[in-house]
């Protein structure tokens, strides 16, 4: 028998449909009519007739015809919201949807495993789980390890020893000893206390990330969940059920209590969740309608889902992955800058960057002239300005390889160090091998943190001297084109609101960049008397990198443009396509224009990756490379920054991640 979770004025009803040949029509009346039942004044309605609503799907929130048949409109579980005509939309319906909504229609349910392990989940892999690429499961060295652990939880409760957070309260509580009666209550207690955030909720993808990180850390063995309880948080993740977690509310100590508790109360039943098939919806019928069972939290439980830093590492790996995309774009727009304002390529020379050995820069070097080498890809361009008399260009085009492209780059090696080492982050952690469990500070949020923050400031500066170029491109009196890069200049306006937006972004970038990880605020009655404050730095990062994104979107709309004034001089073959790509899907300025979707469409050039600039340029430069051998090589981030550190502490680890920055 189909049945249909309707939402009317705040509160969630199940429908059942005996006859499909019903109308959407009659979906809203019985609803209606259940709704006034559980109301002592029939909610404000003397019948059902005389209520006029429409109905909408929660999923899109596209309207319905109401003398469709449920049989044709909806699908079976299906979600959908009653609005009364008169009534504005219930504020707790949906508390904001998911940025984007509009492409999670879009969703198909993966068909490909990632098999977790605790230790091998790369940002990569974290980040395409994010998006829905895969689904979880557990190896079998996991499960055992998960098994030894919980059997080590199971001997405490039987044998009544006072253990923090197993028979006693937390924190300030630590000393009250709670009865084996109420165990399970006080993890309930715990998560419901804890959820106490505020804000949008993550995406979708963030949430997917947040969740997918929490289960790789329980596979690890030391939380003393059980297999039941973590494999039913698999199944979760892998039916993309994904609870409200508020974005604002941790203060990254013991770990993000407040975002962690979000997750876990919509994995126990109550609270918001949302999924692809339902939208935003009361938790329980979201777990109902795909066919699972809200979690049953046994002793220690609740703490073990709460505890940790997953939500500062989670945001972090996606600010490190778009950190080192944007990162190596960069690279290909300067060089579309350089050739349009007709500056030298003798400052990318081998010999100048083997003095100064530091291989982020050689590569960043080695990148200018695979893309600009007139002996290998001719440039008429270049051609037309190799007699002229100047002898050097400005910093923002010569220095690229010595400023912000290697410390960038040695930001993300940092911080790929840190996620590798990243483990065991809990607060009570158990030890199946010496049958005890030991209460340390592995939760705590300092070094993601620290990296996040270093991360934001080397970010930033791509955007910084992205704005100089384009002050260049624009202004006339340096780069030997029209004003603001467009004819009739003054009826048009051309690209001078565009620089302006771009200032904008570096400015407010500068604010963003001071770093959070310094400050503490003393919390939990002192017991939490310095905490890292990670949640804001992983937040910020992501913006600065945001705004990095569109700022380079900027440049590279007028570098573009800049060509259109040079032709019909070509540029290199590189390049070119480049230009191309650009030219797909935004058509030069000949006049005036609407410029927002443009710089929209460029952005999503610099962030998607089938059709990237990075992806256009990459086989051009890897020919380049495999030509040049030994002259130059990708570097590994993880390898160098383990690099460095065997170099300063003997400490080395062969982890393999081979993402080029």
């Amino acid at each position: 028998m189909p049945r249909y979770t309707v939402h009317v004025r705040g509160e969630w009803l199940a429908v059942p449909c005996l006859n499909c040949t019903n109308t959407v029509g009659w979906l809203g009346k019985e609803a209606v009519r259940r709704y006034m039942k559980n109301k002592p004044d029939n909610g404000g309605f003397a019948s059902v007739e005389e209520v006029k609503f429409y109905i909408r799907r929660c999923k899109g929130l596209g309207l319905l015809d109401l003398d469709d048949t449920v049989e044709d409109a909806l699908e079976d579980n299906e979600f959908v919201e009653v609005v009364i005509e008169g009534d504005i939309m219930s504020p707790d319906f949906i508390p904001s949807q998911p940025e984007g909504v509009h492409l999670y229609s879009k969703y198909r349910e993966p068909e490909q495993y990632i098999s977790l392990d605790g230790n091998s989940l790369t940002t990569k892999d974290l980040v395409n789980l994010g998006k829905g690429l895969y689904k979880i499961k557990l190896t079998p060295e996991a499960e055992a390890k998960v098994k030894q652990s919980r059997e080590v939880i199971e001997r405490i409760v039987k044998e009544q020893t006072v253990v923090y957070g197993i028979t006693t309260g937390f924190g300030k509580f630590a000393r009250t000893v709670i009865p084996n009666s109420k165990l399970r209550e006080l993890q309930v207690n715990l998560v419901r206390s804890h959820s106490a955030g505020v804000g949008k909720p993550l995406s979708p993808e963030r949430s997917r990330m947040l969740l997918a990180l929490r289960i790789n850390v329980l596979a690890k063995g030391y939380s003393g969940i059980s297999l039941e309880t973590l494999q039913q948080v698999i199944e979760a993740f892998n039916a993309s059920c994904l609870p409200y977690i508020p974005e604002k509310g941790t203060v990254g100590a013991s770990g993000d209590l407040a975002p962690l508790s979000h997750l876990a109360l919509g994995l126990i039943g109550e609270g918001k969740m949302w999924s692809p098939k339902s939208g935003w919806a009361d938790a329980k019928y979201v777990l109902e309608a795909h066919g699972l069972r809200p979690i049953t939290l046994k002793p220690k439980e609740g703490l073990a889902l709460i505890n940790g830093t997953q939500m500062i590492t989670s945001l972090g790996c996606e600010a490190v992955e778009r950190a080192g995309a944007i990162a190596r774009q960069a690279d290909i727009i300067a060089a579309l800058t350089l050739e349009v304002l007709k500056g030298t390529t003798r400052a990318f020379d081998t010999d100048i960057h083997a003095v100064r050995p530091h291989r982020g820069q050689a590569e960043v070097a080695f990148r200018f002239r695979s893309l600009l080498d007139s002996d290998h890809h001719p440039s008429e361009i270049a051609e037309s300005h190799r007699f002229c008399d100047r002898v050097q260009d400005a910093y923002t085009m010569r220095c690229c390889p010595q400023s912000d492209y290697f410390y960038i780059y040695l930001c993300v090696c940092i911080y790929i160090y840190i996620y590798i080492y990243q483990t065991k982050c809990m607060w009570l952690m158990v030890f199946a091998e010496r049958a005890e469990t030991i209460s340390g500070g592995n939760f705590h949020g300092e070094y993601p943190a620290k990296a996040l923050d270093y991360l934001a400031i080397g970010v930033h500066e791509l955007a910084a001297i992205s704005e100089r170029r384009i002050e260049r491109l624009c202004n006339p009196s340096l780069s030997e084109l029209p004003a603001f890069l467009v004819t009739e200049g003054g009826l048009n306006s051309g690209f001078m609101i565009a620089h302006c937006t771009a200032a904008a972004l570096v400015s407010e970038n500068k604010a963003l960049c001071h770093p959070s990880s310094v400050d503490s605020l003393s919390t939990s009655a002192a017991t939490e008397d310095h905490v890292s404050m990670g949640g804001w730095a992983a937040r910020k990062a992501l913006r600065v990198i945001e705004h990095v994104e569109q700022v380079l979107a900027i440049e590279l709309l007028a570098a573009c443009q800049g060509i259109e004034f040079l032709r019909p001089l070509r540029t290199t073959t590189p390049l070119e396509k480049v230009y191309d790509l650009v030219r797909s899907v935004v058509r030069p300025w000949m006049k005036d224009r609407f410029m927002a979707p443009d710089i929209e469409a460029a952005h999503r050039l610099l962030v998607e990756q089938k059709a990237s600039v990075w992806e256009v340029a990459k086989p051009y430069i890897e020919k380049y490379r495999r030509e040049h051998i030994p002259e130059s090589r990708p570097i590994s981030p993880t390898a160098f920054s383990l690099g460095l550190l065997e170099m300063n502490t003997g400490v080395g680890h062969d982890h393999g991640h081979q993402d080029e920055l």
